[in-house]
Order: C-alpha cells, then sequence, then structure tokens
C-alpha cells in the first residue's frame, strides 16, 4: 500500500507526464503543418512514448492499492518560432520533469516508500536519457548555422530516430 502523500505525489507525475505527451503532439502537429515531416514524425513518437510513461504510473498506483487519477490537462501551445524553439522548450521541460521525478523520490524518502523509490529509480534514469538527448539535438540544430538548406538532412536525420521501447 502507498500512503496517501506518495499516492497524490505519484498523480502529480501522472497529470505532467500526460502534459508532456499532448505538448509533444502540439509540437509535432506544428511542425508537419510547417513542412518539417522528419520533425513531426520524431514527435508523434515522443509523445506516445510520453503516453506510455503516464501509462506505467497509473498501472503502479492502482497496482500499490492506490487510485490513479485522470485530472484535468492544461492545453499546451499551438505555435512556434522555429524549430529550434520547439528543442529549446522541450529541453526546458524535460529539465522540469526531472526535477519533479527528483522531487517525487524524495517523498517516497520522507514517507519510506522504499518500494516507490526502487520504482521511479528507471524514471531518474530515463530522465538523464531524455535531457541528453535533446540537448544533442539542440547542438546539431545549432551546427546548422544560418543556411537553411542544411535543414534538409536534420530532417532527415530526426525523422529515423525512433522512440525506444519501455
Amino acid at each position: 500500500m502507498i500512503t496517501t502523500k506518495v499516492e497524490q505525489a505519484l498523480n502529480s507525475q501522472i497529470n505532467l507526464e500526460a502534459y508532456s505527451s499532448q505538448l509533444y503532439l502540439a509540437m509535432a502537429s506544428w511542425s508537419e503543418r510547417n513542412g518539417f515531416e522528419g520533425t513531426g514524425k520524431f514527435l508523434y513518437s515522443h509523445a506516445d512514448e510520453e503516453r506510455l510513461h503516464m501509462l506505467r504510473l497509473f498501472h503502479y498506483v492502482n497496482d500499490r492499492g492506490g487510485r490513479a487519477v485522470v485530472a484535468h490537462i492544461d492545453a499546451p501551445p499551438a505555435e512556434y518560432d522555429s524549430i529550434q524553439d520547439i528543442f529549446e522548450q522541450i529541453l526546458e521541460h524535460e529539465v522540469l520533469v526531472s526535477k519533479k521525478i527528483n522531487d517525487l523520490v524524495g517523498v517516497c524518502y520522507d514517507e519510506r516508500d522504499f518500494t516507490t523509490q526502487a520504482f521511479l529509480q528507471w524514471y531518474v534514469n530515463e530522465q538523464i536519457e531524455e535531457e541528453s538527448k535533446f540537448k544533442t539535438i539542440l547542438d546539431k540544430i545549432s551546427f546548422l548555422g544560418e543556411d537553411k538548406s542544411r535543414l534538409y538532412f536534420f530532417e532527415r536525420d530526426i525523422a529515423n530516430i525512433t522512440a525506444p521501447k519501455i
């Protein structure tokens, strides 16, 4: 059984993961509408990955005797300035997610819920990968410089990056 405090913290994380999925879906739509099909494909896949992160938490809460809650999710922005803007916002968002996961681990530690703390280690490791991935993508975008023709190669390459199986 999980404590009420851990259950509430897990439900907050569920909500954040759901928002992450919607955010990447909105970014994918913008990309697709603006001729960046490769980025759109990548972001649609990433939106699915974030939904799986949410479901993993959802099932865990229910399996541990808690109640996973479907909460209201704010609508993400629908417009972006550029591909670089999108990936800057993603990195910023992933840093926030990392902080929230670390806060959640802290709640588990305070509540002496070492089972949930161990379960969350997967998320801690996942966030290290996420931040690194998006930092690397931003580095690649910066290599493009002002030459927009180079964006073609970025688009081709990012379309072939797939989300890992969870």
